[in-house]
């Protein structure tokens, strides 16, 4: 299981070695690497200098002016953002759609385009969002995307829309988002120090259905990646750019 590949279609192309089946918790797109902004499609486009300023005002939790720089960038550019960033974000999509093992299960992270999803997975590759599947002998659910952040992500959607996903899941065994549950040890980020967005609906559904796992990424460095709620484990899974290991769920 992998989640925030962020590009690291190497490690992605062996990570299914051994295993059943890989689970994918989104976040394939790599638009800016905190620990080497030199990679990812914004130092690509605008340069690393660029890269560097718009980390520090975004760990700074400047974001006013991190939109401010971003907008005078585009403006600089002088071409469509909105093609830029699609024609990006293809390449990477087809590299990393192509190292995808059989059978894969996917859901997206809030940094990815669901909308291009499809042109990009082979079979054998699921993608799942608000479903759920059985997988020897145990139903997992899937959840995608992000809430509404000032970093504006890509696929952010409403927490009501969050919450409709999650309820169409019912009672599973495992819990699969690219978010995790609300709760501060889970969500807090030790390097970026600050709280990422989490989910309540996640967590009332975990106190209300008890699944045996919650597995989730997102926050790449977590000031706890493995904590019990009641009768469920709930673990972080990635950050696989950074460690190129899958996380493994055995039973």
């Amino acid at each position: 299981m992998v989640s925030d590949v962020h590009g690291n279609t190497g490690a992605l192309a062996k990570a299914g070695e051994g295993a059943d089946a890989l689970i994918c918790l989104g976040d394939l797109v790599l638009f800016l690497d905190y620990a080497d902004h030199a990679r990812g499609i914004f130092p690509d486009l605008f340069g690393v200098e660029n890269a560097d300023l718009i980390v520090e005002l975004r760990t700074a939790r400047r974001f006013r002016e991190a939109s401010e720089l971003g907008r005078r960038l585009w403006a600089e550019l002088g071409i469509d953002r909105a093609t830029a960033i699609e024609s990006a974000v293809r390449r990477q999509y087809a590299e990393l759609f192509a190292a995808f093992p059989t059978p894969t299960y996917a859901t997206y992270g809030n940094v990815d385009i669901p909308g291009l999803w499809p042109e990009y997975a082979r079979p054998g590759t699921t993608v799942l969002d608000g479903e759920r599947i059985e997988l020897g002998g145990l139903v997992f659910g899937f959840v995608g995307g992000g809430l509404p952040t000032p970093m504006r992500t890509p696929y952010e959607i409403s927490e009501e829309e969050y919450a409709a996903k999650v309820e169409a899941l019912g009672e599973v065994d495992v819990l699969c988002s690219h978010i995790p549950p609300e709760v501060p040890e889970l969500v807090y980020d030790t390097v970026a120090r600050r709280f990422e967005r989490g989910s309540g609906a996640l967590l009332d559904a975990i106190h209300r259905t008890r699944p045996r796992y919650a597995l989730f990424g997102h926050v790449h460095q977590p000031l706890a990646r493995r904590m019990r709620i009641g009768a469920t484990e709930c673990v972080n899974v990635g950050h696989f750019a950074a460690t190129g290991r899958p996380w493994t769920l055995e039973w």
